[in-house]
């Protein structure tokens, strides 16, 4: 026999208000308390009906999250194991959006106000409209950043300082005598113009800090259609008219690749061509990798804490989180001989 809500506050010795607000709004209830009450359901197998709670509620237990790129990305995978972490054991579910342009993003919002089955959304890495705003305060929808472009319109958001990791990395290159990089970075198709995407800050900060020190960059900006490394590999090498000292790359995923070929077509690294990363991927410190470290497990944590905050009528503190890259310095960047 299904135990009864009034059995588990039984068990639990408190009110059956508090075990229906444990289930429906965990963040509104105290640690101990609500440890009392999850241990009692356990105990007496006790399951809460969703549809039951969304009817009495509102809510709908799900936030969703808006990416570009597939969940399967090193940023996008450890962000929504740090946002699950948080949101499930708060009884959240994260149903996935992919935008893969403009028009995805725009028919998210155009059909939100008509399923209202969400009841926050989280976009990660990419800007949204002023016009996607409204619609969600319309539908008093809170809405959290992590790693986007630009702040305005959002509760609360969580970033990395792209600008000065660039500036970091850039000055590490300067003192090792590096005066001529490349820097290779994916772009966007010529129809997207309308997506922002927070790698973008990474070239400014690279080109604010690489004229300060008067130093050259040669771009080598890569279409989702191109064979990245071997885009990398002939730009790189071929450039005139002399080719560069140090490649810097925008994320480990393309630097990690260029290495091993760079490798097994006979150029030594860093002594031909120092290369430095971004992201600090599991697989760097063990391949040797000068990169920038983030984190985007705790990005994801911390964000999902500022939504409930939100989600509760509370103001997350700080509001807009900055985070610093930290450079990881190994073996494939040096000085010029």
């Amino acid at each position: 026999m299904k135990a009864s809500i009034q059995a588990v506050a039984a068990e639990a010795g408190v009110s059956i208000s508090t075990v229906s607000r444990t289930f429906a709004k965990p963040n509104l209830v105290l640690p101990e308390t609500r440890s009392k009450v999850m241990a009692a359901a356990e105990k007496l197998d006790y399951r809460i009906s969703r549809s039951a709670a969304v009817l009495k509620t509102g809510q709908s237990f799900r936030v969703a999250l808006l990416m570009s790129d597939p969940i399967s990305t090193w940023f996008n995978s450890n962000t929504y194991a740090g946002l699950d972490s948080v949101l499930h054991p708060a009884g959240y579910d994260i149903p996935i959006f992919e935008m893969a342009d403009a028009h995805d993003r725009h028919e998210f919002f155009a059909t939100l106000p008509v399923r209202r089955n969400v009841d926050a959304v989280i976009v990660n890495s990419f800007n949204i409209v002023p016009e996607e705003v409204e619609k969600l305060s319309n539908m008093k929808v809170p809405i959290v950043g992590i790693n986007i472009p630009s702040i305005n319109g959002f509760n609360a958001t969580v970033s990395i300082d792209d600008r000065q990791a660039m500036h970091v990395a850039v000055e590490h290159l300067f003192s090792m005598d590096h005066r001529r990089i490349a820097y290779a970075h994916e772009t966007s198709n010529d129809n997207n113009q309308n997506m922002v995407f927070s790698a973008e800050a990474r070239l400014h900060g690279l080109m604010e800090t690489a004229e300060k020190r008067k130093m050259t960059v040669e771009r080598i900006a890569i279409r989702n259609y191109e064979d990245a490394t071997n885009t990398i590999l002939n730009s790189s090498l071929t450039m005139n008219p002399a080719p560069p000292t140090a490649l810097y790359c925008e994320s480990d995923e393309l630097a990690l690749p260029v290495i091993y070929k760079l490798c097994q077509y006979g150029h030594a690294v860093p002594q031909e061509l120092s290369v430095i990363g971004f992201d600090d991927v599991p697989l760097a410190a063990k391949i040797g990798l000068t990169t920038l470290h983030q984190d985007p497990f705790n990005m994801g944590e911390n964000a999902a804490r500022k939504m409930l905050s939100v989600m509760s009528g509370k103001t997350p503190k700080p509001l807009h989180e900055t985070l610093q890259a930290q450079l990881m310095m190994h073996e494939t960047t040096a000085f010029i001989d």
